[in-house]
């Protein structure tokens, strides 16, 4: 190119700058301008794309058609149209070259917004022609290989021409931009350490590391590092965590399961320490050219950085999620929580939570493997899902351990659970109850069977099968010698046979005599009653029936006890028997338990003190006390009227005893005998102490409810008591009526006899019938009189008892239909068998249908 060409070029690159900034060419950001076009067209550096017009062209049109500028696609469709037409001389030969010179030009005035800075690009370049005029000659003398005042400069092939290049380029790279490639992997593997970098500082505002803004990257290596930054944000988390729980939290606000959390964190941590400390060694190497990379070493540009984080940054992202979830959590919901996460289908994760898990859930697996085995509770931070509270020893069982189900992990289940505080709960009675040692045997005889040792660490996460073969084992083996201690050593079932005995009064022969010799005594106020005398007095019942052959540890249970009375009661109101049951076995009887014996008892009690009352009036009623002959001597009238009284009396007395029989047989067969039969059977399949209890709570209940001491059934038992109370009154008006006819019958033999008979049946008679004013020591006619009046009084007083009588049990009766437990069919039935009361009252028996399902 000669001077005169190399001038025009210069002209023109001088008139092209001046048209793009539309400045005057004095102004600096001119010079700068030229300078950075000097130095582009200088470049030996080629585009990595195609050398194709068409497609630049295409390019640009669709760039400004979806930037919105239509008109200027179509204005440069037709220019550059006109321009890849135009051949001949004075035709641009190279037109791509041009199209996509202007194009990169357009673009870099675009990011920098309208203001190319090429002074924080490019070195100051001298502006004068023969400069640009070297560069020019320079290029054309290496592509001729010709020598520059006698020096060859460039004679090598065009591959050493593109690495020349390259290596321009690379300089170039490092003039446009203030840091290097190599200090920001460098910044970015300190950042990721927790540690500001020199250009990558975290910033607490925006809470993150970030690449100021006054160093000038591109764009996309600004997106790149933030990026990569995020793994040292989220280690800054973890660490952080991990530091708060090793030296700023409490120990019980952690507690071993948290400190078991973080330790394995930290194990995480020393693999990524391990990972760093490989790549900082890689960031030392250079990073080479792109015509070396094929040849190249070991390097770390930040794309490679982006894969080697790949796999960190998905476990530090979880191990910050763990974070941010435990952070207010601990002991078994710590666990609990982690779990959850492990759910995940990706095999890394899965496997990352999984090694997680055994580390965190160790603490966790030791309790149960202790409390399972050995009933030792080993929870100091209050971690565990079982939970202990201090409690007397008859509360153990009941009240002294209990599930937390805050702290029960959910890959151990409900059911399981229960098992495991049953299994533990059952070691500490037999140890703090029962004085028992046999359970270790026990414990040692399962962890062998489930393949377990009773050392520490024989279970993990993920062995749920193995911790659950423990518990069944060890639960099956303690339970089963916990029932062997309560049924031999402590005879559960002698003392429930006992209780049935003397407070449920099965025994028969005892509970007779007994009411015979404490009837006297009990017919007085209760305030004027003497316990040490009521306890004698059940002394000599035991001695003089069959009850003196039973166990003496027995015999001494059972005791008499006065319960609180008022004004007006009699001994009969307050009288009732006790069974003291010691430990371990006020566990099944507890206060609560014998509270309702008691109340069971006082029902029984007044049952059978009804009916005894009815046996003492039939003794009275029985026909060899009053013989017919005495009365001949009496007006007719009068012998009419006693004969009438005594059929109504002995009529009253045989409903009455037709009532408490049937009541006493339904009470004692199909309600104490069948419910005792259903107890017995439980009692031999229970596998452990809980079903024991709860047999037992079946029991009473039974009794309670079909008795009718339930809620649901106050009426009825208000009425059935009514009655009781209606019944001994007529015992008292046949005792009356039967001691009035006996002193008749006296008086009338006495008056048929002679003198002598007289007087002498006079001192044979009681005192009472000879006193002034006795209705018999008047005449004949007197005594006749009073006679009269006495039995018209008598049958008075018991049509009054007869009439209140049927209609309390007609009451009773129609209550029974409604009521809840079907048992009460039997007691309608036996009490109903000839259909009497269902002929009376209809709707009586349209309530037997309703209940019968008619």
């Amino acid at each position: 190119m000669d001077e005169e060409e190399q001038k025009k070029v210069i002209d023109l690159v001088k008139e092209l700058v001046h048209r793009l900034i539309s400045q005057n060419p004095q102004n600096p950001n001119f010079e700068n301008s030229l300078r950075y076009a000097i130095r582009i067209l200088s470049s030996r550096l080629t585009p990595s794309i195609a050398p194709d017009a068409s497609a630049i062209a295409e390019s640009i049109k669709r760039r400004l058609a979806t930037q919105g500028n239509s008109s200027d696609a179509l204005t440069f469709s037709d220019l550059f149209s006109k321009f890849s037409s135009k051949t001949g001389p004075g035709s641009v030969n190279n037109k791509w070259a041009l199209v996509y010179s202007l194009k990169i030009i357009s673009d870099d005035r675009k990011g920098s917004k309208g203001v190319v800075n090429s002074s924080t690009l490019l070195p100051n370049l001298p502006l004068n022609d023969s400069h640009f005029t070297n560069h020019l000659n320079g290029k054309e003398n290496r592509k001729l290989g010709c020598r520059n005042n006698g020096v060859l400069l460039v004679n090598k092939d065009p591959e050493n021409l593109r690495e020349i290049a390259f290596r321009e380029f690379k300089n170039l790279v490092k003039e446009e931009n203030e840091v290097s490639e190599e200090v920001l992997v460098r910044d970015v593997l300190y950042c990721c350490q927790g540690i500001d970098g020199k250009y990558v500082k975290f910033d607490a505002t925006v809470d993150g590391y970030v690449l100021s803004d006054l160093v000038k990257v591109p764009r996309a290596t600004r997106v790149m590092v933030r990026k990569l930054c995020e793994l040292g944000w989220l280690f800054r988390k973890v660490k952080g965590y991990i530091s708060d729980c090793m030296d700023g939290f409490p120990a019980e606000d952690s507690g071993t399961v948290g400190q078991a959390f973080c330790a394995a964190l930290q194990d995480e941590l020393s693999e990524y320490y391990k990972l760093l400390a490989v790549l900082e060694a890689q960031a030392m190497n250079p990073i080479p050219l792109v015509s070396e990379s094929a040849n190249s070493g070991n390097y770390l540009s930040l794309r490679r950085l982006s894969v080697w984080f790949a796999e960190p940054m998905v476990k530090m992202r979880l191990m910050a999620v763990l974070v941010d979830k435990c952070r207010i959590l601990r002991g078994g919901a710590m666990a609990g929580a982690i779990h959850l996460h492990a759910q995940h289908g990706d095999p890394l994760v899965h496997e990352f939570m999984t090694r997680l898990l055994k580390r965190v859930c160790s603490p966790l697996f030791e309790m149960v493997r202790s409390w399972v085995l050995e009933g030792e509770l080993e929870d100091i931070f209050a971690e565990f899902f079982v939970v202990s509270q201090p409690v007397k020893a008859e509360s153990l069982w009941r009240e002294g351990y209990r599930l937390h189900a805050g702290m029960l992990p959910s890959f151990i289940s409900q059911s399981l659970a229960q098992r495991i505080l049953r299994t533990g709960k059952s070691i500490n009675f037999l140890r703090v109850c029962c004085d028992d040692r046999g359970w270790a045997d026990a414990a040692t005889e399962a962890a062998t069977a489930a393949g377990t040792t009773t050392r520490r660490g024989g279970l993990g996460y993920g062995e749920t099968n193995a911790l659950e073969s423990l518990v069944i084992e060890a639960a099956k083996r303690i339970d089963k010698h916990l029932l062997d201690v309560m049924y031999t050593r402590y005879k559960f079932k002698e003392h429930c046979l006992a209780i049935k005995r003397y407070l449920l009064l099965g025994q028969g022969d005892f509970v007779q005599y007994l009411m015979d010799i404490v009837g006297p005594e009990l017919s007085e106020p209760a305030n004027t009653i003497s316990s040490f005398k009521l306890a004698g007095l059940l002394e000599s019942a035991i001695r003089s029936s069959n009850a003196q052959y039973d166990d003496p540890d027995v015999l001494d249970r059972l005791r008499v006890k006065l319960m609180p009375h008022g004004t007006g009661d009699r001994g009969w109101d307050v009288f009732s028997l006790e069974y003291d049951a010691n430990a371990p076995l006020d566990t099944l009887f507890t206060e609560s338990v014998m509270a309702r014996y008691l109340r069971i008892f006082n029902f029984l009690w007044k049952l059978r003190r009804v009916e005894h009352a009815l046996i003492g009036a039939w003794k009275t009623m029985k026909p060899n006390c009053i013989t017919s002959h005495s009365f001949n001597k009496l007006q007719q009238a009068v012998k009419l009227q006693l004969l009438s009284t005594l059929r109504r009396c002995q009529v009253l007395w045989d409903e009455m005893n037709h009532f408490v029989s049937n009541l006493q047989y339904y009470i004692m067969f199909e309600v104490l005998e069948v419910s005792w039969s259903n107890f017995s059977n439980e009692m031999e399949v229970a596998r452990d102490l809980d079903d024991l209890l709860a047999a037992h709570e079946k029991y009473l209940y039974s009794i309670f409810e079909k008795s009718l001491l339930g809620e649901r059934s106050q009426s009825l038992c208000k009425s059935l008591f009514n009655l009781f109370d209606l019944i001994l009154q007529f015992r008292s008006h046949a005792d009356r009526l039967y001691e009035g006819i006996h002193e008749l019958q006296a008086r009338t033999m006495e008056t048929s006899l002679s003198s002598r008979d007289k007087s002498k049946a006079r001192r044979q008679t009681n005192d009472t019938s000879s006193e002034p004013g006795s209705w018999l020591s008047d005449g004949r006619k007197a005594l006749t009189q009073r006679a009269s009046e006495f039995l018209r009084n008598m049958g008075q007083e018991l049509d009054a008892i007869a009439s209140e009588y049927t209609s309390l049990l007609e009451g009773f009766l129609a209550q029974l239909p409604v009521q809840q437990h079907v048992d009460l069919k039997f007691l309608l039935f036996r009490l109903d068998f000839t259909e009497f009361y269902s002929r009376l009252h209809p709707n009586f028996v349209f309530h037997w249908f309703i209940l019968d399902g008619v």
